[in-house]
């Protein structure tokens, strides 16, 4: 199994970027997929997360706080791909951003993910 989020850069305070988040190796469609983010000295923090859709799902999609109203998370199965789309961009979102495979209950905790993939990483300036 392999993930790999793609899509990072340098921007300005409210900008757009929408982060790719691909897997290999799994049964796409089986699987709920999450993005995280992780600052310098902070812990990992839950951006958002889509459930999968083989089966019934109570939760289909969930958004942090500071995501909602501005990010979209979405899935592309044929590519086997999640996408986090990030509009007006603060510079508090400056982070790597990481997807993962999700099993079990809550979405927003990173104990109920695995298969961490390389993080990539979200500049903001102003």
């Amino acid at each position: 199994v392999q993930l790999q989020a793609s899509g990072g850069g340098l921007v300005q305070a409210g900008d757009s970027l929408r982060l790719r988040c691909t897997a290999s190796g799994v049964a796409f469609a089986t699987w709920g997929i999450g993005w995280f983010r992780q600052a310098p000295g902070k812990e990992r923090e839950f951006v958002a997360f889509i459930g999968r859709t083989d089966i019934w799902v109570s939760i289909t999609s969930m958004y942090s706080d500071s995501a909602k109203g501005r990010f979209t998370i979405s899935r592309d199965n044929a590519q086997n791909a999640v996408y986090l789309q990030m509009n007006s961009l603060k510079l508090e979102d400056t982070a790597g951003y990481y997807c993962a495979l999700h099993r079990g209950s809550r979405p927003d905790l990173p104990e109920n993910y695995h298969s961490w993939g390389q993080g990539t990483q979200v500049t903001v300036s102003s």
